[in-house]
């Protein structure tokens, strides 16, 4: 990447950190073993393996016997629903695609859950459909859209109280690293994480299965993992993984997020008051530090991305894992039901490494932008019933 892009996508990927690419360095010259082997070079790497393996345990305060490897949060959503496949299956509104659909695909019916302006679930929610025979909830923990986090532990308590056996599953993808993250205290039965949102390589993840839970794998034909996710083991990318979960306990530091979050609020409020018809779709409290959703009245997101992308400046329009998708975010759909505000939304997202000049640099070209983006369009905006923000 270049020194002068300035990166505020990071809720997409983050850029791997060093100790991440010399632990995955020292394997792949290393450590050539098949983790499976008896041999002593396969014991080498399976020593790395469960090395890293209680590295990522540590950081969310689980037993490393209760990880499971698996390519990423998506192949980790699914094989929770996976497990509960015939079963009845209860998601908010603004879960991840991997969760929405394999629930769709999977489950004998999936009860949506509605959520309010913020992007929250209400508890009553939960207590009506707990009400309905759910076997599984899954609420993420926070949003990858919008940042919102939603009291988990509160469900966890209102679902224990349930007479008969209802199991929690949330999605801490973009939580983790951002905040501190205790299986225990949240009282999920499986969570799901991923590397490459905290400085580790893309394609390798984790789900958190709590002893004693129901657990079917999605990948069968071999004895990898104990048996719950067959497939020769990525020595090297899992090293990644474990650097980088080690990284994150030694250097996690309320201050610094606290400082990007100030970061995050300083560019919503030179929004806010410097780009008419500007509107912000994250939450003002209860909210992840480093993701801030901006809508522009009259101006499409996409564009509004490739210009920044053609000023060297890096954004999202929401999920990467939704690109091209023509649809309207349905994160913002089900906060606000109105497509115009979806289609013309915009998501940065920040890093520990993000600066004032960052801000400093999209607030010199992302006015500009919008202004002329909204003379373009067809949208009178002095006839709308919207108001300059």
């Amino acid at each position: 990447m270049k020194p002068s892009v300035t990166y505020l996508d990071h809720a997409a990927t983050s850029p791997l950190l060093p100790v991440a690419r010399t632990a995955m360095l020292e394997v792949l010259d290393g450590t050539f073993g098949n983790a499976s082997s008896l041999h002593s070079p396969g014991h080498a790497a399976q020593n790395i393996v469960e090395d890293a393996r209680s590295a990522v345990a540590k950081l969310i305060n689980a037993s490393p016997e209760e990880i499971i490897f698996t390519s990423g949060g998506s192949e980790s959503n699914n094989t929770v629903t996976e497990t509960f496949r015939g079963q009845k299956i209860a998601v908010s509104s603004i879960e991840h695609p991997s969760v929405l659909e394999s629930s769709r695909a999977r489950a004998s019916e999936v009860i949506e859950l509605p959520v309010d302006q913020f992007g929250r679930v209400d508890m009553g929610e939960i207590s009506h459909a707990s009400q309905l025979g759910v076997n599984l909830f899954s609420i993420m923990l926070a949003n990858n859209e919008i940042g919102t986090i939603q009291p988990v532990s509160e469900f966890s308590r209102a679902l224990q109280a349930s007479d008969k056996p209802v199991y929690l599953h949330s999605d801490a993808t973009q939580a983790l690293g951002k905040i501190k993250i205790d299986v225990q205290a949240l009282g999920v039965d499986y969570l799901t994480i991923s590397a490459h949102k905290i400085g580790g390589p893309i394609g390798i993840g984790a789900l958190y299965v709590r002893q004693g839970v129901p657990f079917k794998p999605l990948i069968i034909g071999g004895h990898q993992e104990h048996l719950r996710r067959a497939g020769t083991t990525n020595t090297a990318a899992i090293a990644g993984f474990g650097a980088a979960a080690q990284w994150c306990w030694d250097n996690w530091s309320c201050k610094k997020w606290v400082e990007v979050a100030t970061l995050r609020d300083q560019l919503k409020s030179r929004i806010l008051q410097t780009i008419p018809y500007s509107s912000c779709n994250s939450p003002d409290h209860g909210c992840l530090p480093n993701i801030l959703n901006m809508s522009f009245r009259a101006a499409e997101g996409e564009s509004i991305q490739l210009y920044l992308d053609a000023d060297d400046v890096i954004v999202s329009t929401g999920s990467a894992c939704a690109s091209g998708d023509l649809e309207p975010s349905h994160v913002l759909m089900a906060l606000h039901h109105d497509a115009e505000i979806a289609h013309s939304s915009i998501r940065f997202s920040f890093g520990l490494e993000t600066t004032p000049a960052d801000i400093d640099r999209v607030m010199s070209v992302l006015p500009k932008i919008i202004a002329r983006l909204q003379g373009m369009s067809t949208i009178k905006l002095g006839e709308s019933h919207e108001k300059p923000r």
